[in-house]
């Protein structure tokens, strides 16, 4: 069975393509017609709504990932290049305007992008060499840790006993479908792990941009995600205020 994934010379090569295609495009931007230029018009209305919809299958990756819903590796390949796909997509939406509010979120995009390129070509070597450098664990445990650590571990057993019974604590993770279904459980057993994280200093083990590149990736995804929503709240529903005096020509269901 062959075994798809995403190397590092693909991913280069992917980028470099999507670098290729802005290159060109803002070489030939000031010859292009005005349908090119007009950003809530219908050529570049639906180049945003496409551009809008791959970047959110990475959203669609996540819950796949939480669910086990479909090949997390597949998911994953589907991600990388939707989200470059639809960063061009709304680049070229963006039609020059780098200068006003909602560039921003082709800002935070370029985050997203560079730290995830850094966690695939970096971290992953720095996770790798990570476990080979657990000297600690040989060594003499505190008394008091491990008492704590076993108090610990018989509170997350109770919780996990009626958020899913048929779950082993040593290889449990909150997925999806326990925040659906057992939210207040799920907040209970998050806190539990959370606490076991920091007695046995999983993060301290490690360095800073190793322990915090996921939780950063989390907080840019979430803010852009925001970002989105807010913009095509504003532009559908308050294009008065968009406009400032002048017409509004997008799509659009009030004028506010």
């Amino acid at each position: 069975m062959v075994k798809i994934d995403i190397g590092n010379r693909f991913l280069f090569n992917l980028l470099a393509i999507a670098g290729v295609v802005l290159v060109f495009y803002a070489l030939a931007f000031s010859g292009l017609g005005p349908a090119w230029r007009a950003q809530g018009g219908p050529l570049l209305y639906l180049v945003a709504v496409a551009g809008a919809g791959l970047l959110l299958v990475s959203v669609v990756f996540l819950i796949a990932k939480r669910t086990g819903l479909g090949s997390p590796r597949i998911w994953f390949i589907a991600h990388v290049i939707a989200a470059t796909v639809g960063f061009v997509l709304v680049s070229i939406h963006a039609a020059g305007s780098f200068f006003e509010a909602p560039a921003v979120l082709l800002a935070v995009l370029v985050g997203l992008m560079g730290l995830g390129v850094w966690a695939r070509v970096r971290a992953a070597n720095l996770m790798a060499g990570t476990f080979a450098t657990k000297r600690g664990g040989f060594a003499a445990a505190d008394p008091e840790l491990m008492g704590r650590m076993r108090r610990l571990i018989e509170e997350k057993r109770a919780v996990l006993a009626r958020l899913d019974p048929n779950a082993s604590e040593a290889l449990f993770s909150v997925t999806l479908g326990h925040w659906l279904r057992h939210p207040g459980l799920a907040v209970a057993y998050h806190k539990l792990a959370r606490t076991e994280e920091g007695l046995v200093g999983a993060r301290q083990s490690v360095g800073a941009a190793q322990a915090w590149w996921r939780s950063l990736h989390m907080a840019l995804a979430g803010l852009f995600i925001a970002g989105l929503i807010t913009h095509i709240v504003v532009v559908t529903f308050f294009a008065g205020y968009v406009a400032e005096g002048r017409d509004i020509y997008w799509w659009h269901l009030a004028a506010w």
